[in-house]
């Protein structure tokens, strides 16, 4: 593999900080050279987070370029179609968890939110591909991250990082006393989407 990016954004206190600490344990065991990096932006005001992670022996930066993510892991609808717009490539794929953070001017009526259509169209205008997922009964929403992680270790979008591998750095990142409920939530994203 020359090079897989890696692009992955939600919006501050959704956990896309441990999403990118377990991804990237899982790349490392998997045996992919990585290189990444995280921007928080106003994290702690509920403001856009994103992590890049590139994998492969042609990576000399950490950043992913526009235009050129191999594979997009969003943790709300909006922030998936701003990162399918801006930074997806030609028939990537796109792993979003769907729920609705809105931000002030939705929330003030000066734009919409937008549907889940709007964000499979732009991808599709990529040749790309969309996978939604959303659990109808999970317990704690700072576990969407680990539903997101599920379903991409069922998915093999990146080669070798197997269901296994993506477990095992959970059980490595994760507090024991966390550990029953994620690996729950992991265990059934990875069997079941959204319709």
């Amino acid at each position: 593999m020359s090079s897989f990016n890696i692009y992955m954004c939600g919006v501050g206190g959704q956990g896309i900080g441990m999403l990118s600490e377990v991804l990237s344990r899982a790349c490392l065991d998997a045996g992919h050279k990585i290189m990444g990096c995280d921007t928080h932006g106003l994290a702690q005001r509920g403001g856009i987070v994103v992590s890049h992670l590139r994998l492969g022996d042609g990576v000399r930066t950490p950043r992913v370029p526009g235009g050129s993510a191999d594979l997009v892991i969003a943790l709300e609808r909006l922030e998936a179609l701003r990162a399918a717009d801006a930074m997806l490539a030609k028939s990537g794929t796109v792993i979003y968890y769907d729920t609705i953070y809105q931000p002030i001017h939705v929330r003030m009526g000066k734009t919409s939110y937008p549907e889940a259509d709007a964000l499979e169209e732009t991808v599709k205008t990529r040749g790309g591909k969309v996978e939604r997922v959303q659990l109808a009964d999970i317990d704690d929403p700072r576990m969407q991250n680990v539903a997101l992680l599920g379903r991409l270790a069922a998915t093999g979008v990146i080669g070798g990082v197997s269901a296994q591998i993506v477990e095992q750095a959970l059980r490595d990142a994760l507090p024991a006393k966390a550990l029953a409920a994620n690996l729950a939530v992991f265990e059934q994203a990875a069997e079941v989407t959204a319709p």
